[in-house]
């Protein structure tokens, strides 16, 4: 009959609760700062959740800030889509005015050179320079005595700033003596 056994091997009395005894005034005074420090860890939790709400919030902001950022320059480049569906539709219809046709394009063109540099985004300057590994990526060298050495003849696909900052060098050709 082993079922009345404690199951830890301890006698089976109930453990005794041992009271003090202290001064009114400072039984009080730790009733005071228990209810001050209650009442601090409630302010910091409600912190806590508080902070933990922010960054998430904060955490979606950035996300549909990440999503919608190309907004505005998808909008403008829409505008360009448009107006290159227009002259394809003017060239599909036979239209024989290849002046119309051109001045079309030239005005696409234009749009989105003026769109680009409301972005920040301006051409790299090539065409007669001194080759500068910096802005510059040389394709190919041709022999020209009539140019100093290392000047680029020839722009073979523009390069492109963005804020000052290099996003595409231009592709050159370069003079050799």
């Amino acid at each position: 009959m082993e079922e009345n056994k404690p199951k830890n091997n301890l006698p089976n009395h109930k453990a005794e609760e041992k009271g003090i005894t202290i001064p009114e005034a400072e039984y009080l005074k730790l009733k005071e700062e228990a209810q001050s420090a209650k009442e601090h860890w409630d302010n910091f939790l409600r912190l806590k959740a508080d902070f933990e709400n922010n960054r998430k919030r904060q955490e979606r902001e950035r996300q549909d800030f990440v999503k919608f950022a190309n907004e505005g320059i998808i909008l403008e480049f829409l505008n360009v889509l448009d107006d290159l569906e227009r002259v394809v539709d003017l060239a599909e219809s036979k239209h024989t005015d290849l002046q119309s046709f051109l001045k079309g394009v030239e005005m696409i063109l234009a749009h989105l050179y003026e769109m680009l540099k409301e972005y920040g985004v301006k051409p790299i300057e090539a065409e007669g320079k001194i080759f500068d590994p910096n802005y510059h990526e040389a394709l190919m060298q041709v022999e020209n005595k009539e140019l100093p050495e290392h000047t680029v003849v020839e722009e073979m696909q523009k390069g492109y700033l963005l804020n000052d900052k290099v996003i595409r060098t231009a592709k050159v050709k370069v003079s050799k003596n």
